[in-house]
């Protein structure tokens, strides 16, 4: 491995003209006879795998109960703007609209709610939890969090423990872990071993991998990462539902639940629109109750996170006026406080086993330089292909109503991740795609609301509808300025970047930077790797989920491949906001769904040129001259002929040759097995229409809401317990066959009762959400049992 790496550092000394005289159009040469991809990174027998999953937490029940409306209804906020309202200070409207959030709520869906329960229906054990994390430094133990009196509140004369959902999944673990008689301590150990892995994001609750898949996986790392995802998801739901109970939350009026969905919730976006930003922020923030030792100093950081992009998403502003999108006074003023940290997704990990040991043993032939200059080059190479997971492999089809179709709203934070040039190419093709035309040229709405939905409904302008919202609605990748690219190779260009980039108000150095293909550098994460951040909601966790990681890794090894066999340089991909954009626009495109796309003809990205020197039906532009026109759909299938023709050695070593089929499949026209249109079923058969545009924009993303925490939930479920009754029948062949540690746990659970045989008696109870406490106990015991064989399965342990 040294031995490769040094024959990178040579070609990377090696004189220009060399290295392009092995390169022809593009990176054809990459697979040199002397590159032995047994020793590649991501290679076989190299890869491991890790994921984190953002989910949404819901709570039904009448506003007399639920935490979120009472705390609106019961706040000072409330009661300072109704006195203002009797005084006339402040406007009625604003009062009306407030009530009207509390009041029409037809399906009692109270979307990132906390729970508040009493304080004594929790074991010692799990008060223990509770206390501890009360620290305001959980290594001293000294002193309370300044916020403490927030989590323990007095209702009707009890005791009571208020905290986020994402907090009540741990304490849920600590108490059905210590419930009832002594568990047993094999049980007990993993279930406190996992508490740590419930975490959170700015908002929602966030699980990350309770182990990571690695080589033992063989050529179905993907599928291993699917599965791990599903048991972890498994838990979840276990854990919701013994809360529900043991809680007393279901019969309180709180009933909890925690599905994966893509979007901020309608009602949470009402509600931002109608109180102030710290206001929002005390009702939706985390607390950061668990995984950081000094709780309160990571909600401060939360607070910075969200005040930050709220101030950014402002100043997109700015940036459409001076590209000349915005060309009057008469906008829509964003609010001042932006809900795109509610957004969830999925994010995959991949590591190198073999880069992590070098980095480990302090090998000279691959240094921190080392690893940061090819690591920002794999990450330039990998962004090239990320269009090929958009809507294929996970998707968030959102609507937009003509009265919406303001730029200022609909762009989102691209004004931030595009060059002007760019913006202005996307803006006007968009645009053209949607319901926008009268008398043969688009029309934008003009301002006022009732005056556009006037002309919306008198004109029949439907808007538009986007395969993937949440990449549009969130800042996933600031661009590079001129002085401080982000992936030029060097150290610390992150930093000069984010301090650039605070100055011109659109980040804050403090924050950890957003990427679209974001490298894990060992000083800081204890491996080398890349975390793939452009996962929004899969429509089948198996299927999706396992495709995808695979794809990914195929293509982070055909990275390494071009960078150590010298194919491809941080020259031939220049580290210049233009260059960057050009690149980006393509993915952006895909999530806006975009036929085409344009590129300089003589851009100096080489490695681009090398892409569409592969696809069809391009032609020079006759609106941008020195430009090529660039259909998307033949842009992936030139990157799938690529794949097939410079990582055919990967493909067959990885064992990945029915990925590319499946890919293949799913890039056809008809759509066949990806993800936006199983998504867009689904929905569609919500709302009771056949194409999004025959429904509003409110009526299409509600029935997306209801569609993944109702039908796509099920069926998530459904993969979750297809798999968790292989895995019980293996457990329990295993306990037959070895009178062990596991089988001595799984007798104290079960009391010899057939684990596989158990499940099918309660599936049903599952499904339904309907299930005893008693049960609930022996069934997170069995997934304890279940994932602590895992855990040792890829950690190489008998």
């Amino acid at each position: 491995m040294a031995a490769i790496l040094e024959s990178a550092v040579v070609n990377r000394r090696a004189p220009p003209a060399a290295r392009r005289a092995g390169r022809g159009a593009g990176a054809r040469e990459a697979a040199k006879p002397g590159l032995a991809l047994e020793t590649l990174p991501f290679g076989p027998g190299d890869a491991t795998a890790g994921a984190e999953n953002e989910l949404l937490t819901v709570v039904r029940g009448p506003r007399e109960q639920v935490d979120l409306a009472r705390s609106v209804a019961e706040s000072n906020y409330f009661k300072n703007l109704a006195r203002r309202v009797a005084a006339g200070d402040a406007s009625k409207s604003l009062l009306r609209d407030l009530e009207a959030y509390l009041s029409e709520n037809r399906e009692n869906v109270w979307e990132n709610s906390w729970v508040y329960f009493p304080a004594h229906l929790m074991t010692p054990y799990a008060r223990e939890v509770f206390d501890g994390d009360l620290y305001a430094d959980k290594r001293e133990r000294r002193a309370r969090r300044a916020d403490a009196g927030r989590f323990e509140i007095e209702r009707h004369g009890i005791r009571c423990v208020r905290i986020p959902v994402s907090y009540l999944l741990k304490l849920a673990m600590a108490d059905a872990i210590s419930v009832g008689q002594e568990p047993h301590p094999t049980i007990r150990a993993t279930g406190e071993r996992l508490m740590r892995h419930f975490l959170n994001d700015n908002t929602s609750p966030e699980t990350f991998s309770f182990h990571t898949v690695g080589p033992r996986a063989g050529a179905e790392l993907g599928r291993a990462l699917a599965e791990e995802t599903l048991r972890r998801f498994l838990l979840v739901q276990f854990l919701t539902l013994y809360a529900n109970e043991k809680f007393e939350l279901r019969s309180r009026g709180q009933e909890t639940q925690v599905c994966l969905a893509p979007h901020t919730p309608l009602r949470q976006k009402r509600l931002n629109e109608l109180v102030s930003d710290s206001f929002y922020r005390d009702l939706f923030m985390s607390p950061c109750l668990s995984g950081w030792d000094q709780g309160e100093v990571k909600h401060q950081y939360m607070i910075l996170c969200h005040e930050v992009l709220s101030r950014s998403r402002l100043n997109t502003m700015g940036k459409l006026r001076e590209c000349g999108i915005l060309a009057r006074n008469l906008v829509t003023l964003p609010t001042v406080s932006n809900t795109s940290l509610a957004n969830n997704g999925t994010h995959i990990s991949l590591g190198s086993r073999r880069l992590t040991g070098l980095m480990a043993a302090s090998d000279p032939s691959f240094t921190a330089a080392e690893e940061k200059r090819i690591g920002d080059l794999v990450v330039k190479i990998v962004e090239h292909f990320l269009p090929l997971f958009v809507g294929t492999y996970s998707a968030a089809p959102g609507r937009f109503d003509f009265h919406d179709f303001h730029p200022e709203t609909v762009l989102g934070f691209l004004p931030h991740e595009l060059d002007f040039t760019h913006l202005r190419m996307l803006w006007r093709r968009w645009k053209g795609k949607a319901d926008l035309q009268c008398c043969g040229l688009p029309l934008t709405p003009f301002g006022p609301r009732k005056l556009d939905r006037f002309l919306g409904a008198a004109l029949g302008l439907r808007g538009d509808w986007v395969p993937d919202q949440r990449l549009i609605d969130y800042l996933v990748a600031p661009l590079s300025t001129d002085h401080s690219p982000a992936l030029d190779g060097t150290l610390g260009n992150v930093e000069r970047l984010k301090q650039d980039l605070a100055e011109m108000g659109v980040f804050d150095a403090r924050m950890s930077f957003y990427a679209l293909y974001r490298q894990r550098l060992f000083a800081r994460m204890g491996f080398c790797g890349y975390e793939g951040r452009h996962y929004s909601q899969f429509a089948s966790i198996r299927q999706d989920m396992a495709a995808a990681t695979d794809l990914q890794r195929l293509i982070t090894a055909l990275a390494y491949q071009y960078v150590l066999s010298g194919s491809v340089t941080h020259a031939d991909i220049p580290d210049t906001p233009e260059v960057e954009s050009e690149r980006r626009q393509i993915f952006f495109g895909a999530a806006i769904g975009l036929p085409t796309f344009f590129v300089r003809e003589r851009t100096p990205n080489r490695f681009l040129l090398s892409l569409l020197h592969q696809a069809a039906r391009t032609r020079a532009s006759r609106r941008y001259p020195g430009r090529t026109r660039v259909y998307q759909a033949e842009y992936r299938r030139a990157l799938v002929a690529v794949l097939e023709r410079d990582g055919a050695g990967l493909i067959e070593a990885l064992g990945l040759a029915g990925t590319l089929e499946d890919l293949k499949r799913r890039l056809e026209p008809s759509g066949e097995g990806s993800a936006l249109p199983r998504l867009l079923e689904g929905i569609l058969g919500e709302a009771g229409v056949s194409a999004p545009l025959q429904a509003s924009a409110e009526a299409f993303n509600s029935a997306a809401e209801r569609y993944y925490r109702g039908a796509l939930f099920r069926r998530f479920t459904g993969e979750a317990l297809d798999l968790f009754a292989s895995d019980l029948q293996a457990l329990g062949d295993r306990a037959a066959a070895a009178d062990g540690e596991e089988a001595s746990a799984l007798r104290a659970v079960l009391n010899g009762e057939e684990p596989a045989a158990f499940l099918n008696t309660v599936r049903g109870n599952v499904l339904a959400g309907q299930v005893s406490q008693s049960v609930l106990v022996k069934l997170i015991g069995l997934a304890l049992l279940v994932i602590r064989h895992h855990s040792q399965r890829h950690e190489g342990r008998p």
